[in-house]
């Protein structure tokens, strides 16, 4: 009987990556001397989301070198948060860490979050940014504003200036899986479950190479799907804008009579033209969130899946490093000859 040598992974270490050339090879000279410490066995899961640079490439060429990486391609960009779940839904580990590419999160740390896990036997850790001087103001306030707000609509339980590098347990993995959302914001997601949890912190370094994936429309995007995913309070806010436009224009409409019944001119067209612009506003905003959950309920309906895996070098041989490569070419050489 044939053993499955991925049910004996430790560790799987996630990682979406889309045009991180740059960034590759810094990545790779820390983060594989941090694992090969750890004193278990691993994988790390890069996620190549439909780069159009050399990403694949070089990922390939340091396979050949490090037997422990394996190259998930998806078939186009089909975003950082489908990306990470295509990681998650691929990788083996018993604990599954997901971190970024560009540095700005230390692998240094993954072995601590292993460590505490496995001594606490906590289901997810946090990485915690204790100090995000290195961004800038605007960002930082963004920022800061976004886990406020969640934490105001989704609960106490989301952790503050936690993003997407954390460690999960198998069993917190197979729980997200089995989620229906096709849209998932993990950063809800992981404190929405409930497992035990722990926190490590960290400095937030700068971007090691490249240009930030998260630019503020992608920044404005993820904060709508979040409020949308967990929680109506969007439609409540429409319900308590037409209850105020409605009393606003029944006070316009009492200021109205009593200015008539007095004989003062009332001013016709400042009058219609402000209730009509507040009206009008008010009824686009609630459109605008009806929008939102109506699209939501279309995607959902749909079933369309959020990625498509291209090819992933677990079920092919990893290529013979280049050295390696050229010796055989000789000797078929030799032997032509």
């Amino acid at each position: 009987m044939a053993v499955d040598l991925r049910a004996e992974i430790t560790l799987s270490v996630v990682i979406p990556m889309y045009n991180e050339e740059d960034a590759l090879p810094a990545l790779v000279s820390r983060l594989r001397p941090a694992l090969d410490g750890i004193g278990a066995s691993y994988e790390v899961v890069a996620v190549d989301d439909g780069s159009a640079d050399r990403t694949a490439s070089i990922l390939d060429d340091f396979r050949a070198e490090w037997p422990e990486l394996r190259v998930v391609q998806l078939r186009r960009n089909s975003g950082h948060q489908a990306a990470l779940t295509a990681g998650l839904h691929s990788s083996f580990g018993r604990y599954v860490v997901s971190i970024d590419a560009d540095l700005q999160d230390p692998p240094e740390k993954i072995p601590e979050m292993l460590e505490l896990a496995q001594r606490q036997k906590l289901d997810i850790v946090y990485g915690v940014r204790s100090d995000r001087s290195t961004d800038t103001g605007f960002k930082r306030r963004t920022a800061g504003a976004y886990y406020w707000l969640m934490r105001r609509l989704v609960g106490k339980n989301v952790t503050s200036q936690a993003g997407d590098f954390r460690l999960l347990s198998r069993d917190a993995v197979e729980a997200l899986k089995a989620l229906p959302d096709q849209q998932q914001v993990y950063r809800l997601l992981v404190p929405w479950l409930g497992f035990p949890s722990g926190e490590v912190t960290y400095h937030r370094d700068e971007r090691v190479a490249g240009e930030t994936k998260y630019p503020l429309s992608k920044m404005i995007r993820l904060a709508i799907d979040s409020i949308t995913s967990f929680s109506a309070a969007p439609l409540r806010i429409a319900t308590w804008l037409g209850i105020i436009s409605f009393f606003a224009c029944l006070g316009l409409l009492v200021f109205s009579l009593v200015a008539f019944v007095s004989g003062v001119a009332v001013p016709g067209w400042t009058s219609l033209f402000v209730a009509v612009l507040f009206i009008g506003a008010v009824q686009l905003i609630c459109a605008g969130m009806l929008g939102e959950y109506v699209g939501r309920i279309y995607t959902a309906v749909q079933q369309r899946p959020t990625y498509f895996i291209g090819s992933d070098s677990a079920s092919a041989p990893a290529p013979a490093p280049a050295k390696a490569v050229k010796s055989e070419e000789r000797a078929r050489v030799s032997v032509l000859s």
